[in-house]
């Protein structure tokens, strides 16, 4: 599959509230690095092949409950979240997945194309170690068809996460 962008009528394939989120962070020339895709990039296996990198260089945005409170957790693709790590990590009682209905409440964007920041309501980020490892991640730029190329650090910084290892752990 080609990884050329197909841009939208603003120039770019990112969601309109992202890219102006992006302005609004300075990093305004992260719009034109965007690449829209006309198949879906929803999971990280998708997103992986249509840009041709490995599965752990997505970054999956996903928001959790932490005791009924949005909490957003950057994973990285290859990866699964370990709810009782969050739930140490956070003190709280439950953690559990967020329904659709509140993630597009607090995010502003749907299941899929949930982008690391740039948010409709500002949330606590936990962003695993494990992004660290790469030199760029991939992240979704508000739709299900547009991801972004960061530096993960930088990623992390913009989204102001707190690192922490909540990764699954595989026997």
């Amino acid at each position: 599959m080609t990884t050329t962008a197909a841009p939208d009528a603003e120039g770019s394939g990112a969601h309109p509230r992202f890219a102006e989120a992006l302005r609004e962070l300075g990093l305004g020339d992260l719009v034109g690095q965007v690449r829209r895709f006309p198949d879906a990039t929803r999971t990280a296996a998708e997103a992986a092949a249509a840009i041709g990198c490995e599965l752990s260089q997505i970054c999956k945005s996903l928001i959790f409950a932490a005791d009924g409170v949005p909490v957003l957790v950057l994973m990285d693709g290859a990866s699964l979240v370990d709810l009782e790590l969050v739930r140490k990590e956070l003190g709280a009682d439950k953690v559990t997945r967020a329904k659709v209905d509140i993630v597009r409440e607090t995010t502003g964007y749907a299941i899929g194309g949930v982008p690391p920041f740039g948010h409709k309501t500002r949330t606590r980020v936990l962003a695993d170690r494990s992004l660290l490892e790469h030199d760029v991640v991939w992240a979704a730029a508000g739709t299900p068809y547009a991801v972004f190329p960061m530096a993960p650090e930088d990623l992390v910084t913009h989204a102001d996460g707190t690192l922490v290892d909540v990764r699954e752990r595989t026997a």
